[in-house]
C-alpha cells in the first residue's frame, strides 16, 4: 500500500547509458515521466531536483549523481529518492538491492514513476521482498537473454565468413558494408608468417613463434597496430586450436572478471554513504 506523497522532499534521478537509449527511453522522456509522476502525487519536483547520470552504465562503478542523491539524504536534505524506473536505477539487481538498503537504512523512502512506492522490507511480510527480487531477476533475466541472441547473432554471421563485431583478425578489415575485405600488407605477413612456420629445423622441428616474431620485424612486416610482434600473436595467427583455446579463456576472465566488479559495485554503493 502507497501512503501519501504530499509535501514529500524527493530528488529525481535518471540515466543513460549508450546513445541509442537516447531514441528510446532517453532523458526526455524520463524526464516528463518523473514530472508527471510528481505532479499526480503533489510532490514539487524543481529541475535543481532532477539530477541526470549521462552516458553512464547502469552496471557501472561511477554513479555521480545517483551518489550525490544519496548523500542528500543522508544529511536530511530530502526525504526520498524517485526514479524513471528500477531499471534506471540499475541494470543488476545486486546493485538495486544495495541502493534500497542505504535508502531505507537513512529512513528514506525510494519511488519508481511506473509503480510508485517501493515498499520497505518488512519481517512481518517476506513475500513483499521475494515479490520485489523476482521482479528483478526476471528483468535481469530478459536483458541476458537479448544480449545472448545478440551475441548469437554476430557469431552466426562470423561462422558464415562475415565480419560480425570486434577488431578484425590480421590480414582484414571492415570496410564501409561492414564486411571484411582484405588488407594486402597484412596478408603478406600472413603468408610469410607460415612460410617460416613450415620451415624445419634439423632435428625437424618447426621454427619457433619467438623466430618467427624476431624475423617478421627484421623483413619489416608490421603488426595490425605496428607494435612489436609478440609469440601469443603469431601463435593465434598460425594456430587455429591455440585461438579458440585463448578465445575461451579470455571469455571466463572476462566473466569471473565481472562477476567480481558486480560484487564490489554493491560493496560500493553500500559504503559511500553509511
Amino acid at each position: 500500500m502507497t501512503t501519501a506523497t504530499e509535501r514529500l522532499r524527493l530528488v529525481a534521478v535518471l540515466r543513460v547509458s549508450t546513445k541509442g537509449q537516447i531514441d528510446g527511453y532517453g532523458l526526455p522522456a524520463q524526464r516528463k515521466d518523473v514530472k508527471k509522476w510528481a505532479k499526480l502525487n503533489g510532490v514539487r519536483l524543481p529541475e535543481s531536483l532532477i539530477l541526470e547520470d549521462k552516458a553512464i552504465s547502469g552496471a557501472d562503478d561511477e554513479r555521480p549523481e545517483l551518489m550525490r542523491a544519496l548523500l542528500m539524504l543522508a544529511a536530511g536534505e530530502v526525504d526520498g529518492l524517485l526514479f524513471p524506473n528500477m531499471d534506471r536505477l540499475a541494470r543488476e539487481m545486486t546493485v538495486q538491492e544495495a541502493t534500497l538498503s542505504v535508502i531505507w537504512a537513512h529512513g528514506g523512502r525510494a519511488f519508481t514513476a511506473d509503480g510508485g512506492e517501493v515498499e520497505q522490507d518488512d519481517q512481518d511480510d517476506p513475500m513483499r521482498t521475494f515479490v520485489r527480487q523476482v521482479m528483478g531477476a526476471a528483468a535481469q533475466l530478459e536483458r541476458g537473454l537479448i544480449a545472448k541472441r545478440l551475441r548469437t547473432g554476430r557469431k552466426l554471421k562470423g561462422e558464415k565468413g562475415g565480419y560480425a563485431y570486434g577488431a578484425p583478425q590480421y590480414g582484414f578489415r571492415a570496410n564501409e558494408d561492414n564486411e571484411l575485405e582484405e588488407v594486402d600488407t597484412e596478408q603478406a605477413g600472413r603468408a610469410r608468417a607460415r612460410e617460416l612456420r613450415a620451415q624445419l629445423d634439423r632435428g625437424g622441428k618447426p621454427m619457433s613463434y619467438r623466430a618467427i616474431c624476431d624475423k617478421l620485424t627484421e623483413e619489416g612486416h608490421k603488426t595490425k597496430r605496428g607494435g612489436k610482434w609478440q609469440p601469443t600473436t603469431v601463435a593465434r595467427l598460425l594456430d587455429d586450436e591455440y585461438r579458440e583455446r585463448h578465445r575461451e579463456h579470455s571469455a571466463r576472465v572476462r566473466t569471473q572478471s565481472k562477476e567480481t566488479k558486480r560484487q564490489a559495485r554493491a560493496q560500493r554503493v553500500l559504503g559511500k554513504v553509511t
